[in-house]
């Protein structure tokens, strides 16, 4: 009988080479090196996972672990440590740790992109993030959920900010809000504010049936307070190849338009549970021998055809969410690399595929989730949580297929596209 290959059919070696894999920072680890320690990490949060979602957050320990492998340093800008990695590197990192735990590797994806996003805002606001204490990280809740007032020198909000991700590890919060308008009689704009910890409460109202441990909980300002003008960013500005902070990163990873490549964050966390849902079935259908009810009793998992089918397709989904997304986050680094333009046609098709990708990656895990049986279902089983945190992150408005093919339907059709990208 031929040995069982690795369930991982697609490596690194097979993956397109991108500007985002390599470091500028002479002084950065190999990314196989950050990698390895991803990998190592693996076996660390399966067993964590129970404690995780029932605790309703990524643990400090955990948390300090990722940042003692580097992960929040990948996509930091160099002047504070980081390493400016591209988008790629972190979806390699982000994929291999939700194998383990998806709940956890959302957490380090959410902290990690956030760097990056950081980084454009205007080197002001960097410093206040960054210059006292480098290992900083953010969360966020994007969605504008307040006008902000304009003042002298800044700006006054106050109000309640929803699923702000892995928000008991952070130190500082991107706020999503309206600015008012440049204009009279001109839309506000949206964009957003960073606050620090000590200017916010949290609320714990995050109890959920999938994502659980995320620890999304909301952000409450009850009284106003007074966030100066230079930690601002519009989404505009966020998308438009130029934002604040590209004058002081030289590196072009961080003028790539905003949702061209930062729901990477969303979907690398799903494509990697798909992934750890392959390897779960692998070693269930190892060791599973069916009980039988009148009939049927003690044939092995792995002998029924519908089981083999359903895992060659759980596998082919995966591989083709990743490719797609590998491509696409490419792409997007070598233009942003040769200075040329990312397109709306190069952005509404990043989108496409974000939302696309996360539909097989949760398929895959469907796929699988139907063949455990009855002792699939046990809370100590990981397949039957990842089965819940894949679904929750496919109904993520970013990622909901209804809502982002619509889009890309009027794109195509020459309409104007209503939605993000």
């Amino acid at each position: 009988m031929p040995q069982a290959p690795s369930s991982t059919l697609m490596n690194s070696s097979a993956l397109p080479v991108a500007p985002g894999r390599q470091s500028p920072v002479s002084s950065a680890p190999p990314l196989e090196t950050i990698l390895a320690n991803a990998r190592e990490l693996v076996p660390v949060l399966r067993a964590r996972a129970p404690a995780t979602e029932r605790e309703r957050r990524v643990s400090e320990e955990t948390t300090r672990a990722f940042r003692e492998a580097g992960f929040f340093r990948l996509m930091q800008p160099a002047r504070y440590g980081g390493y400016e990695y591209g988008f790629t590197a972190f979806m390699d990192v982000i994929g291999e740790l939700a194998r383990g735990c998806t709940a956890s590797a959302w957490g380090c994806s959410l902290g990690a992109i956030h760097q990056w996003l950081i980084g454009t805002f205007p080197q002001q606001a960097q410093d206040d993030v960054w210059l006292h204490d480098p290992d900083a990280i953010a969360c966020g809740s994007y969605a504008p959920a307040t006008l902000a007032q304009a003042v002298d020198g800044g700006y006054m909000i106050q109000g309640r900010w929803l699923f702000a991700s892995n928000v008991d590890n952070s130190q500082w919060a991107l706020l999503g809000v309206n600015f008012p308008p440049a204009e009279k009689g001109a839309p506000p704009q949206p964009g957003f504010l960073l606050a620090p910890r000590k200017d916010w409460v949290i609320e714990d109202d995050w109890h959920v049936a999938g994502q659980a441990g995320t620890g999304s909980k909301a952000i409450r300002i009850d009284d106003p307070i007074f966030v100066p003008g230079h930690r601002k960013i519009t989404f505009a500005e966020a998308s438009s190849g130029r934002p604040p902070g590209s004058q002081a990163n030289g590196n072009p990873i961080y003028r790539i338009p905003f949702l061209s490549a930062v729901p990477v964050c969303l979907v690398a966390p799903i494509v990697g549970t798909a992934q750890g849902a392959v390897d779960a079935f692998i070693e269930l259908c190892g060791s599973r021998v069916t009980r039988g009810a009148a009939a049927g009793g003690g044939a092995r998992l792995a002998d029924f055809f519908p089981v083999q089918s359903r895992l060659a397709e759980a596998a082919a989904s995966v591989d083709a969410a990743r490719l797609l997304l590998d491509r696409d986050t490419t792409d997007v680094e070598r233009l942003a690399l040769r200075g040329e333009a990312i397109t709306v046609a190069d952005r509404i098709r990043n989108r496409r595929d974000h939302a696309f990708a996360a539909r097989l990656s949760k398929e895959a895990v469907e796929a699988v989730f139907a063949c455990v049986g009855g002792a699939g279902l046990a809370l100590d089983q990981p397949i039957q949580r990842m089965w819940r945190d894949a679904n929750s992150i496919a109904r993520h408005y970013s990622l909901n297929w209804d809502a982002v093919s619509s889009m890309v339907g009027q794109y195509l059709l020459g309409l104007e596209p209503k939605g993000q990208y």
